[in-house]
């Protein structure tokens, strides 16, 4: 092609393309002057004549143009009907080259005449296309073929046109900042020129062919991730030529033919959509130009799909190809932490923090298709959404109207992801093409399902590091994590953390499993759990302490404190009726709750909720579970203290509900690093909330809990026959980020199990904070921005126990970082003993030590502070009795209550009391024993009834001869064979 040519073509292009801009343009002005009876008409008219300017061209020019084309006659669900009826022609029937310079071309790349290649050959060609033109043929063996021939000098064409298509979408991003369609072209120039060697072209069709198991089709039943599809086998190839086996097929826009053969063209284009996602999910590599000329319909039944042309394919990395499944599948769930953890991984970048409105445009992106009649309306309501969008980031970021068009959301957009997108767009153009719905997130979710479900590797049977590699603090850590082999072989665990304290030290720090159901990252020791009411005692902590500090009264009217609480016979409600359940609001919310949800995200409206609600009983009177109305309650009571808290040092790092309650928890004095990692509310930053694990529902337990009968102590709206119905919605709604980021302060806490378990040790002791955790943890808690990583991609390292065998203290003993002066010395091992006399536990790992091994090796100094001497977050030396509602401040709580003030009273089988904690929806818990210096939490992510946490502080309390909770003795148990066993559950 000559520089004259390609001047040409190039102005033809841009000539066409200001032309088709302006006249758009200007319609927009007219619009405002015509009568709405009359713009229909008028729009009609002007796409009528674009479409026509469009297709001249592209007919014109051929080339790179006729691929442009055959892409919009696809996509009937976004454009009008004269796009779609005009540029459909392009699909197999441009104006055929040649028979000469067919044949010429031939006989250069096979070396060889026609007839010695020949016994017949159509001169008539089936199809002319873009880059090659289709003719049917007989070999010498009598072997029915089709013969695939490059244009001559097409590849220069193609070159020349991704040139000005680049700078005309260039053009179109300076004059239209909004759309911006770089990132595709930049794919696709880098993908387009691949179609132009044939060689390539059959070694996809074989790699595609064998994928999919195209071989010895039978009509037997195929299987869940199996697709029933044909693709034709590859005879020979070179550079510019294909030769194919034949396939007699009905082209997807003869519907004649369709409907006199009876082709289900529902069944079709859904095996069409199956055959793609086990291309994009299973395989990573997969045919990225599906438009309707590029499929044919067997006519013989079944009458299968027939898959051509793998010239643009695209092959995807492994931890992409799961990125995509995490992202479709949080797409599935709702799942706003999921979704962005699998942006990151995929390298797209957004410039502002809106989770909820990614979340919607990927639920637009995998909709389910529309008829080709409904898409003007779909458009619209697309247009309307986006509009809305637009409005949120433009109040968000303070831009004007200028600004706010010249605004692109999108950072970075990977380029993987742009023919994938074009995947899925060409698709949704052939099922409204071929007026069929397609419900994406049904036919896809199996196979995008199964990919990730084959990378977690959840079980331990399978996944040799599924308990995370720490040290053992103690010969009962090694049988915990035993425990949590054999609950994870039974599939009663998916991501877990243990962590106890005894006598001011750690000697359980336990990890286990995954994030999330789709989410193969490991967890951490600082992973973040949503436990649910298990925040409850961390919310009544902070009431404590404003008493301890003199800022609050127990027995003080909340309505002196709170003047809108006053209303609807509330004057006598007072702040101990609050912490000790007995205020009568105990169902308070679950109305508002029930028929809203997302209402939970308001605090302002649900602080107004619980000023204006009715007691049920006087207070005081009866005590029934707060299960909702505490934490609002106690927010409601805290926010007007948050100016006066000026020296507390106590358990949290980021915890803010309320405008004012928050403020109050985010001073300094309040959240220091003494007791951190614990998460409540919207100062979830980045690199925490990729921390977070996701939530999913034990069904087993689920389905128990029908045959458990009904609890005093809780509310009507809180029983067995409701927890259910609660329950199911519990997982998608506190997945969202919108959600883990409201302020639900007494039902949003965000911890680690070491957290927890620190707070409580901190209790159990009166208030004296225990040292930090060594800093043989790698990297410090809350240091690293936790990347996602998939398995088996982490150089192997030596570890410190096999995690399919949890480490003896013989495995474990080069770990020991030094002596604990309490303790004596094992001369063989230099293992640390509790006591000479006591076999209770045994210390592996010395808390007072002076050097830490780091990863590599080396040692570091660090500096542990005594137990004994650490700061006090509390005055009073009768706080316990505080907590419990006993002693002195017996006349402020139920005698025979299950609940003191803020706290659960936890007894042993005998009735003697043990202690104190809570517990939460799902089976995450924490607690302490006063008596005993000890304290322990666990955290799930799989959501049960108590069953896995019971057998967890049963084998600990067993092991250090202390007394178990009865709570953790009659709830649900986990028998010999795996089973539940239904007994009464663990739920606070």
């Amino acid at each position: 092609m000559g520089w004259g040519n390609i001047y040409r073509r190039r102005m033809k292009v841009f000539t066409v393309a200001l032309i088709v801009y302006f006249d758009y343009k200007a319609l927009q002005q007219r619009e405002k002057l015509t009568k709405k009876s009359k713009r229909a008409a008028l729009w009609e008219k002007a796409h009528e004549r674009n479409a026509r300017r469009i297709l001249n061209l592209i007919v014109e020019l051929e080339g790179l143009w006729v691929k442009l084309g055959q892409y919009l006659s696809t996509r009937a669900d976004v454009l009008p009907g004269a796009y779609i009826s005009l540029l459909k022609q392009l699909q197999d029937s441009l104006p055929p080259r040649p028979l000469q310079e067919v044949c010429r071309s031939i006989e250069k790349e096979l070396g060889k005449s026609m007839d010695e290649l020949f016994s017949e050959f159509v001169e008539v060609p089936l199809a002319t296309a873009s880059i090659a033109q289709v003719h049917c043929a007989i070999l010498l063996n009598g072997q029915e073929v089709v013969v695939k021939v490059q244009h001559d000098g097409i590849k220069t064409v193609i070159l020349e046109d991704l040139k000005n298509a680049k700078s005309i979408v260039d053009w179109i991003a300076w004059a239209e900042p909004q759309y911006d369609f770089n990132p595709m072209i930049d794919e696709w120039c880098r993908e387009a020129p691949k179609e132009l060697d044939f060689n390539h072209e059959a070694e996809n069709t074989r790699t595609v062919s064998k994928n999919l198991g195209c071989k010895n089709k039978s009509d037997e039943n195929v299987g869940t991730n199996q697709v029933d599809v044909l693709i034709p086998e590859v005879i020979q190839s070179t550079e510019k030529l294909l030769i194919l086996e034949y396939m007699d097929g009905i082209r997807l826009n003869d519907s004649e033919s369709l409907e006199a053969y009876g082709v289900d063209k529902q069944k079709v284009v859904e095996e069409i959509t199956r055959a793609y996602a086990h291309q994009i999910y299973i395989d990573g590599f997969f045919n990225g130009d599906p438009h309707p000329g590029n499929f044919l319909v067997s006519k013989e039944h079944p009458h299968r799909p027939i898959l051509l042309d793998f010239g643009l394919t695209k092959k995807l990395s492994n931890s992409f190809k799961q990125a995509l499944a995490k992202m479709f599948l949080a797409s599935a769930e709702g799942d706003q932490v999921a979704l962005l953890s699998a942006f990151a991984e995929m390298g797209l970048k957004l410039r502002l923090d809106v989770p909820e409105q990614a979340m919607e445009v990927i639920t637009v992106f995998f909709r389910a298709t529309t008829s080709a009649k409904q898409s003007l309306e779909t458009a619209k309501a697309l247009t309307e959404q986006r509009n809305k969008g637009m409005k949120v980031i433009q109040e968000k970021m303070k831009l004007n109207q200028r600004e706010v068009k010249r605004f692109n959301p999108i950072d970075a957009f990977p380029g993987d992801i742009v023919i994938f997108s074009r995947v899925l767009n060409l698709l949704r153009g052939l099922s409204s093409t071929m007026d069929v719905r397609i419900v994406y997130l049904d036919i896809m979710r199996p196979f995008a399902a199964s990919v990730l479900e084959g990378n977690i590797e959840k079980g331990p049977k399978v996944n040799d590091q599924w308990i995370y590699d720490s040290p053992l603090h103690s010969n009962l850590e090694a049988k915990i994590r035993r425990l949590l082999l054999e609950l994870g072989n039974n599939e009663k665990i998916m991501g877990i953390q243990v962590c106890a304290y005894k006598d001011g030290e750690v000697i359980i720090d336990t990890v286990a499993g995954v994030l999330g159901k789709y989410d193969p990252r490991p967890v951490q020791p600082d992973s973040l759990f949503p436990v649910f009411s298990v925040t409850k005692a961390i919310t009544a902590g902070m009431l404590h302490w404003l008493v301890d500090n003199g800022k609050l009264k127990l027995d003080e009217n909340v309505g002196n404190i709170w003047p809108e609480f006053r209303s609807n016979g509330k004057d006598l409600v007072k702040v101990h009726h609050v912490l000790n359940h007995t205020s009568g609001l105990h169902n308070a919310m679950a109305d508002v709750t029930r028929e809203n949800p997302l209402m939970l995200a308001d605090w302002n409206e649900c602080l107004n909720c619980i000023a204006n609600s009715v007691p049920e009983t006087e207070p005081g009177q009866q005590q029934k579970y707060h299960y909702l109305s505490f934490g609002w309650l106690c927010g409601g009571i805290i926010e007007p203290h948050h100016f006066q808290c000026t020296n507390c040092e106590f358990m949290v790092n980021s915890m803010c509900p309320g405008k004012n309650f928050r403020r109050f928890l985010k001073k300094p004095s309040f959240t220091p690093s003494k007791l951190k990692e614990s998460y409540m509310s919207e100062f979830l930053q980045a690199s925490v909330e990729s921390r977070l694990a996701a939530l999913t529902l034990d069904a087993d337990d689920l389905n128990k809990l029908f045959g458990i009968s009904n609890r005093s102590g809780l509310p009507e709206a809180f029983q067995p026959d409701r927890i259910v119905q609660l329950v199911t919605a519990l997982p998608p709604l506190f997945n969202m980020l919108n959600t883990r980021r409201a302020i639900i302060p007494a039902a949003n806490g965000h911890c680690s199990a070491r957290a927890l378990a620190r707070y409580y040790a901190a209790l159990a002791d009166g208030g004296v904070v225990p040292p930090p955790h060594s800093s043989y943890t790698k990297p410090p808690l809350g240091s690293h921005p936790h990347i996602p990583k998939f398995p088996g991609k982490t150089p192997t390292k030596k570890k410190a126990g096999k995690n399919k065998e949890p480490a003896t203290a013989s495995k474990a003993k080069n770990n020991g970082h030094g002596q604990n002066p309490n303790h004596s010395k094992d001369s063989e091992n230099g293992n640390h003993y509790r006591n000479p006399s006591s076999d209770s536990y045994t210390r592996l790992v010395g808390e007072t030590s002076s050097s830490n091994r780091t990863d590599t090796g080396t040692t570091e100094s660090v500096v542990v502070s005594n137990p004994r001497s650490g700061d006090k977050i509390f005055r009073n030396p009768r706080i316990h009795d505080a907590f419990l509602g006993s002693g002195e401040y017996g006349n402020l709580a139920k005698p025979d209550g299950e609940f003191g003030l803020g706290f659960k009273r936890y007894y042993a089988k005998d009735k003697s009391f043990i202690g104190f904690g809570h517990s939460g929806m799902g089976g995450s818990t924490g607690f302490c024993d006063v008596k005993n210096r000890f304290a322990i939490a666990v955290t799930v992510n799989k959501m049960s009834f108590g069953a896995v946490t019971s057998k967890i502080i049963q084998l600990v309390c067993s092991e250090l001869n202390i007394p178990v909770p009865e709570d953790y003795l009659r709830s649900v148990e986990i028998g010999p064979d795996g089973q539940l066993n239904v007994g009464r559950p663990i739920i606070n």
